[in-house]
């Protein structure tokens, strides 16, 4: 006979937007939010009421970043396993306050919640925008962003103590911009069918930039790899499968690994394993819009290297940027695009992630 989910009820010096709430009260807010706030607040009301429901689990929306976005089922004991090991291996305690500028529709944002209500943070709900930090004028413990936000707040980021990056890759650029900040920069590596992140790594810890900095696991979970390289997830705290992900990694320890990129964009250029994750962090400096590599088929070489860029075409930012690559020397010589294409406007997945295959699909139709 399985055992009967009891939702905890909310911790003394939980604080969402300054008030305390138990669990009873919550459903009262959480109506609140939807009839009267504005739509961000209606999402959080939507997620407040799925978390105090009689159900074990709670309905989630994948990113739809690695195929097509879908609904699954995470039992709340495992929202809650995720948020205790953040609150360890972050240092998180109670009376932590805490900064939401996530949308609650996907796990990021849901998390944030149940990380407050569980371990006693205080925190205030804000716009999930661009420079969420644009109307902040306190200063919090800790907070959650996409690369994105990142981004456009590193003016404002001495208002943030303590800040997690997840949702996409933390390119090279941005990387060297949060070198020698007070604000302690973590990139995340998960997903939501690992009740967001598992792993995570300081990125403005090193003097050295160069240095690829490994990914640590969050307690109780064992990293392995498989026959392809690619990264295996065992927690069993947080999923009751064993994931096998297309990440490749250079596994370093069973708790630690440097991120190679995906195996489903790795290009085979006669005969060469070309990363383009990898070729993209060396070419962030160089690039000012955002870009991405990938291939397109290639008579001679089976696929070729090509380089999208988020930008208007002239001949004079075709052959400034071709020089620039060629003069770039941290590419191999296998890493040099073949061919660069600008596009006006990347395609992008429902979270505002570039959408590679369908940006490619309608440059080339």
């Amino acid at each position: 006979m399985q055992n009967q989910f009891s939702l905890p009820e909310t911790h003394p010096e939980f604080r969402l937007n300054g008030l305390y709430y138990t669990n009873e009260e919550l459903a009262a807010v959480a109506y609140s939010l939807i009839k009267e706030g504005e739509p961000y607040e209606g999402q959080a009301g939507n997620f407040l009421l799925d978390w105090l429901n009689d159900k074990d689990y709670v309905e989630v929306k994948t990113s739809g970043s690695t195929g097509p976005p879908k609904r699954i089922r995470i039992k709340k004991q495992y929202m809650i396993n995720s948020a205790r090991a953040t609150g360890k291996f972050f240092e998180l305690p109670a009376g932590t306050t805490a900064l939401h500028c996530l949308p609650v529709n996907f796990i990021a944002g849901k998390m944030m919640l149940v990380r407050a209500m569980l371990l006693g943070w205080k925190i205030d709900l804000e716009l999930p925008k661009a420079n969420p930090l644009d109307r902040i004028f306190k200063i919090y413990d800790f907070c959650a962003m996409t690369p994105f936000q990142l981004d456009n707040s590193l003016s404002r980021l001495h208002l943030i103590r303590k800040l997690i990056v997840g949702g996409g890759a933390v390119s090279t650029n941005l990387r060297s911009l949060v070198q020698g900040i007070s604000t302690e920069v973590y990139e995340t590596y998960g997903m939501t069918e690992t009740v967001s992140h598992i792993a995570a790594r300081h990125v403005n810890s090193r003097k050295n930039e160069d240095d690829p900095i490994p990914f640590s696991a969050l307690p109780h979970v064992v990293l392995s790899t498989d026959d392809r390289g690619c990264l295996v997830i065992e927690a069993p705290q947080i999923t009751d499968e064993v994931l096998v992900t297309n990440d490749v990694v250079e596994l370093l320890s069973e708790k630690n690994f440097i991120w190679k990129g995906r195996i489903d964009n790795v290009i085979n250029s006669g005969g060469v394993k070309l990363y383009p994750e990898e070729i993209e962090s060396k070419l962030a400096p160089i690039i000012a819009h955002r870009f991405f590599v990938t291939s397109l088929p290639d008579a001679a070489l089976g696929e070729k290297l090509v380089l999208m860029v988020e930008s208007e075409f002239s001949e004079t930012a075709l052959h400034n940027l071709e020089r620039e690559i060629k003069n770039c020397r941290k590419l191999g010589k296998f890493e040099v695009p073949k061919k660069i294409y600008f596009v006006e406007k990347f395609e992008e997945t429902q979270n505002g992630k570039i959408h590679r295959a369908n940006t490619l699909k309608s440059r080339m139709s």
